[in-house]
Parts: structure tokens; sequence; C-alpha cells
């Protein structure tokens, strides 16, 4: 396995910004390069400890899954290759873990689809028995499956900072209707299809969420990443029924077990308050994600 990559640093292309977990460079004025590092974040904080290998995962997931959706919607790959527009000296940090795609303007929503209830989800519901203004069934519980995946969109937030739910009408005067209604049949559908894959190979899709922008004719594009543990909940089929019926939260394939360790971390005697800098992940915590991610690689895709 190549060596870890916590942040990249390419001094050929001017960087546009760094992400949680992606870094961004400018290539010419058109394309950008993404180069998926292997940092993880969690509680919106960016830990100091890399996950070996994960950005190269994340990125070998998203490209199949962009592969599997091109029919439902375009996306930001250029088709080209990401080690073309560095020098040879800066290829190690990009190998495996970048993708050179379009530049385009991006929506400020978060397009948050939900097939299960979990997490901010099924905090809001037990609260009005809603979810970002969609009204659910009464009696649901923690990971029922819903009735129709449902389209929960979110504002983005800067680094740091916590996404914040928003209804469809929010979404309406952010971007107008016409657009919002598309970003929003757009996101169910796909959903729908890697929802439905996924079931084939062992695992549940609870929630996703996607990004789009506009290209320079103005069609809805697919961007940044796709369908992968940082941007989804994956549960394995196996573990499901039996935390559902304990009113528990199925196992997953996301960065939980990272999340579970810190809200049982202290510093300085305290208990973590979930501001940076964060506690140093221990190395079984480290390698157990690692796997997790891994796993969740290897079923979806057979790699």
């Amino acid at each position: 396995m190549t060596a870890s990559l916590h942040t990249s640093t390419l001094s050929t292309l001017p960087l546009l910004a760094r992400g949680k977990v992606r870094d961004n460079y400018a290539v010419g004025t058109d394309r950008i390069l993404m180069v998926a590092s292997d940092r993880i974040s969690a509680f919106d904080v960016i830990m100091g400890e890399p996950i070996p290998g994960k950005g190269a995962l994340l990125t070998r997931m998203a490209l199949f899954w962009f592969e599997l959706l091109k029919d439902v919607v375009p996306n930001h790959l250029t088709g080209d290759d990401p080690l073309s527009v560095v020098t040879p000296a800066e290829q190690a940090q990009v190998k495996d873990r970048a993708m050179l795609v379009k530049r385009l303007k991006p929506l400020p929503v978060e397009a948050v689809v939900r097939g299960y209830l979990a997490g901010s989800g099924w905090k809001e519901y037990q609260q009005s028995q809603s979810v970002c203004g969609v009204a659910l069934p009464a009696g649901l519980k923690n990971a029922s499956k819903l009735p129709e995946p449902i389209f929960t969109p979110a504002t983005k937030a800067e680094v740091g900072e916590h996404d914040e739910n928003i209804s469809f009408e929010q979404t309406v005067a952010l971007i107008g209707r016409e657009l919002a209604e598309k970003v929003r049949d757009v996101s169910i559908q796909l959903y729908k299809k890697a929802a439905d894959y996924a079931l084939t190979k062992g695992i549940i899709i609870a929630d996703t969420k996607f990004e789009f922008g506009l290209d320079a004719n103005g069609t809805l594009t697919l961007m940044d990443e796709v369908l992968t543990p940082d941007s989804s909940r994956f549960w394995p089929i196996e573990g499901y029924q039996a935390a559902f019926e304990a009113g528990a939260n199925p196992p997953s394939y996301d960065k939980q077990f990272v999340r579970d360790w810190l809200e049982q971390a202290t510093v300085n005697g305290q208990p973590w308050d979930k501001t940076a800098p964060s506690p140093a992940l221990p190395a079984d915590v480290i390698e157990k994600t690692a796997a997790k991610y891994r796993e969740a690689l290897e079923r979806l895709t057979g790699a």
C-alpha cells in the first residue's frame, strides 16, 4: 500500500480549497484536480491521524458509482489522466487518489436522500413526525425503512461548521423552483438505482448526499464524491434486523467506529468537547476504520 497522505502539497498547481478530505487544485480555468487525502473528520473536526489507503478507496468507489449512474445524470469527470497535469516528482501524491474534473458552478445545497430513518432525521422525526418539512407516517422507529425515499436538503457549511437541514421551499428560495425540482427528482432517481444495486451486494444505503453543479451550458452535473462511506450511511444487511428490533443503530461501514470512540474519549481528564484539536486516534481504531472502508469497497465492487 502507498504511504498515507494527510495533506497534499502540489507546488505546480494553484490550490483552490482544502475540504475535510479533498484538496482541490486549479488546472487552467476549466478543470480541477481533486486529490482525496487520507484525512478523516468526525463531528466536523478533522482528525490529526490519517486512515491509510482511505483516499484511494474513496476514489475507486466514486469512480465505480459515476460509471454505474452515468445514464441518470451527467457527471464532472473529464476522462483525462490525473497524472498528466502534475510533475513526475508530485505523481506519488496523486496516483490512484485523484480525479481530473470539469470546473462547475456548484449549487449551494447538499442533496440528501433518505431511504431509512437515522441520525439527524430520526431526531427530527421524534420531535415533529417529519424530516425537513416532509411529513412521515406515525409509529416509525430508529432505522425504519421509509415508505418511499425522501429528499431532505441541507445547506453547505464551511469546514468546521455544521450543515443545516432545510425545507424544500428554502431550497427553492436558494436556487429557483425549476432547478430545485430537478435536483430533487434526479437525487431520488440516483438513490433508488444505487440502493437497489447495493442490496444485491448485501448493503443497505440508509441515506446519502449528492452534490451538483452547473456546467457552462447550465446543464445539471453530478460532482464531488458520490456514494462513499464518507457521504452515505451503509449498513450490512446481516446486522440490520436485530439492531432495528432492539431499537439500536445498525452496524455501519461509515466512520461510526471513529465517532463511537470519540464519544468516550477524554482530553485532560474531561470528555472531549467536539472542537479542534481532536484526541489522537489509537492504532486499533485507525486499522478497524480502514478495514471497514476496504470491506465496503470489496462488497460493492468486487475489487
